[in-house]
């Protein structure tokens, strides 16, 4: 319990913190922290802030949010309480207040589909949109998600729980309380989805052993019905799929595939024939030996890594042709791969699956080089002192969730103090961060305003295409300008709601449409913007602030007043109409904009500037630097270099004279090579976490 307590005091300090700098309400800040744990788990596609407490017909209403349109995610409609609780210690939640809570969100269900009562909210409210929605895609909903996430404690695990229906649509109930946020962000595992065949769906599964006695992890086939595949995909939709396989899916987004649905409609028999297969990976199975071979009874983190667009395909047929699943039949390639090895395995596995597949985010892990890369830079590129401070720091990119957690938890007191103070909470992100920032750069505003997780699928399979082309401009002047781009970003979320002209809601979106229209502004007269002085400064300048401000001012202006006969602006924003109205926008930037920007040829000389100061070095500089790292760092990086067979035996040669200098001190030439395997095993990922630190002294940036 006590691990709980500390969880929760430092999640609510973190929000009080936001919430004095951000000046927003503790609860909306609240509702996007939480969520952002069910996005990155798959229990929704997105988390749409639509806030609303009022009753109808004698009875309460309530939301606080909702999962996207259903008519984007297979016909769910996942609805949202967020609970806060600002005690320190834990509040426990029962069972009665869960239901009520739950009740008054089937209330706002209900009365949202009669038209007395939407015409009693604001038409350009959130809660007007979101009620319109639920109306007018009423016929397409297939399943209602109730959804309670809160940093109360339930007594009870409450997961996909069948609740009963509202006109014949089935509604499911989740509590994702303290404790399994806690899990959840501190294991850097996802929530374990427990599957029992033979118990909840229907039977066990036939299967063979496909692995000899001395494999290092165990392989079965398997055969599975379309409808027990169909209905534990209904059970848990996209957190059955492996996150890089859901990234996949969408990013080439159309669930039903025509040849499977047409086999299941004619030819369910033939299913078998027809269909590759899924391949699998779970922790751990339990089975039983009969007279054919195994059984499998259940499987502890069931995840579907090759077969996504199967299993949602059947899942689409459950509901238009239920007797013709009975007839289908699938083949699992089942891998059993523990906990402790997944992040090696389970992405091979499904890279080799997937190779005819030519989607690089089906690739994109959290080991892919480019994020090692980023991580490489994250942990040794020192920042400038603020304006203001004297010490430098670092922006710590998390590649895998609850890496920043884990590694601060490994420190004593001493060493979690200079952590901290190196490795500030507030300069930490994450993947779902960089691609906003980036995306946002990039001048795709509507994409970012889909979600989190929809937006780094189609960041993913952006930078992934990019990345096999080549790779050499992701360095580390490109990491110094993401990490700009990340505190533009964060100061415009703070800097947007306290401006005059805020309509009170849509943040999220405003500040994504006012960082593109800037740079699409600036683009159009032929000029980038000075990232660079942003990353020297570590702030926004004044002058480049009002500029953005000045964007998200028509930025909000256009997408509260959506085309006619669109009445939920928060989907309104994820159209590319949307990015249309405000590119024709024309803010009053002012003289400012000309302080803001310096010519692409500028940009690009800093680039050549950076790349030498980082690769080049003399062969005095060169023996200099070995003899300061030491033989141990390079006998470390020797290692590293053995076990990962990135280098030739020259190299290695090289790396063996360097790791005993105290013996002979290897010549400059020796040197000058040594420093260039350092540099790219660096691009691969290397980081030494007992290098002494690398501060660079200069004379100040280059005038622009």
């Amino acid at each position: 319990m006590e691990h709980l307590v500390e969880f929760n005091r430092d999640l609510l300090l973190e929000l009080r913190d936001m919430a004095a700098d951000y000046d927003v309400p503790l609860e909306e800040l609240a509702f996007d922290r939480l969520c952002s744990a069910l996005e990155a788990e798959g229990e929704i596609e997105a988390s749409d802030r639509s806030s609303y407490r009022g009753s109808a017909s004698g009875k309460t209403l309530r939301i606080d949010g909702y999962g996207g349109d259903p008519r984007e995610t297979e016909g769910v409609l996942s609805l949202i309480a967020s609970e806060l609780f600002e005690d320190g210690q834990p509040v426990p939640i029962n069972a009665a207040e869960a239901k009520k809570i739950f009740g008054h969100l089937i209330n706002f269900v209900t009365s949202a589909r009669r038209s007395e009562f939407r015409s009693t909210l604001p038409i350009k409210s959130a809660e007007f949109g979101v009620a319109t929605m639920i109306a007018e895609t009423w016929a397409s909903i297939a399943k209602i998600k109730l959804i309670l996430v809160t940093n109360g404690v339930y007594s009870a695990r409450t997961d996909a729980v069948l609740a009963g229906t509202i006109a014949d649509v089935p509604v499911t109930y989740n509590i994702w309380d303290l404790t399994r946020l806690h899990r959840l962000e501190t294991s850097g595992s996802k929530e374990k989805i427990v599957v029992k065949f033979a118990d909840e769906f229907g039977g066990a599964l036939p299967a063979l052993p496909a692995s000899g006695e001395d494999a290092t992890f165990r392989s079965y086939l398997a055969i599975i019905s379309g409808k027990q595949l169909a209905k534990i995909y209904d059970k848990w939709g996209a957190r059955l799929l492996e996150s890089n396989i859901r990234s996949f899916i969408q990013a080439r987004r159309k669930t039903v595939n025509e040849g499977i649905r047409d086999t299941i409609k004619g030819e369910p028999e033939m299913f078998f024939s027809y269909n590759n297969g899924l391949s699998a990976t779970a922790d751990a199975i339990e089975t039983e030996v009969d007279g054919a071979g195994v059984r499998i009874l259940w499987a502890r983190n069931l995840q579907i890594v090759n077969g996504g667009q199967t299993t949602a395909s059947l899942h689409a047929a459950l509901k238009p042709n239920p007797e013709n699943l009975d007839r289908v039949h699938v083949q699992i390639k089942l891998t059993v791969v523990p906990a402790e090895n997944s992040e090696q395995v389970v992405p091979n596995i499904s890279k080799y699956a997937n190779s005819q597949n030519k989607v690089s985010a089906a690739d994109f892990f959290s080991n892919h080089p480019f994020h090692m890369r980023i991580e490489g830079y994250s942990r040794r590129v020192y920042a400038p002192a603020a304006q203001g401070g004297n010490r430098q720091t670092k922006w710590f990119y998390e590649r895998a969730r609850g890496q920043y957690q884990v590694e601060r938890a490994k420190l004593g007191n001493p060493d979690r103090k200079r952590f901290d103070a190196e490795q500030p909470k507030g300069q930490l992100f994450a993947k779902t961060d960089l691609a906003k920032a980036e995306l946002s750069f990039q001048m795709k505003p509507e994409t970012v305003s889909k979600g989190a997780q929809k937006n780094f699928a189609a960041f993913a399979s952006d930078i992934g295409e990019s990345w096999s082309t080549s790779d050499k401009r992701y360095d580390e002047i490109w990491f110094k300008r993401l990490v700009a781009k990340v505190i533009i970003f964060r100061t415009l979320e703070r800097s947007v709601p306290r401006q005059a002209w805020y309509p009170g809601g849509y943040r999220a979106n405003i500040v994504t449409y006012g960082i593109a229209k800037l740079i699409h502004d600036i683009d159009s007269v032929d000029k980038v913007l000075d990232l660079d002085r942003v990353w020297n400064e570590q702030s926004v300048p004044e002058s480049m602030l009002q500029c953005f401000l000045n964007a998200c001012e028509a930025a909000a202006t256009a997408i509260t007043s959506p085309e006619t006969g669109i009445r939920n602006v928060t989907e309104w924003a994820k159209k590319q109409a949307c990015w249309a109205s405000v590119m024709r926008s024309e803010p009053a930037y002012g003289e400012k904009l000309e302080e803001i920007f310096i010519d692409p040829e500028d940009a690009k000389a800093s680039v050549r500037e950076g790349r030498r100061d980082e690769g080049l070095v003399s062969g005095i500089e060169a023996q200099a630097k070995v003899v300061e790292l030491g033989g141990a760092f390079w006998d470390r990086l020797r290692k590293w270099n053995t076990s990962s067979r990135a280098f030739s035996l020259k190299s290695d040669g090289i790396l063996k004279a360097c790791s005993q200098l105290e013996r002979r001190l290897p010549s400059e030439r020796q040197c000058v090579i040594a420093v260039e395997i350092l540099n790219s095993a660096r691009e691969e990922g290397y980081v030494d976490d007992r290098e002494n630190p690398r501060i660079r002294i200069s004379a100040g940036s280059r005038a622009h």
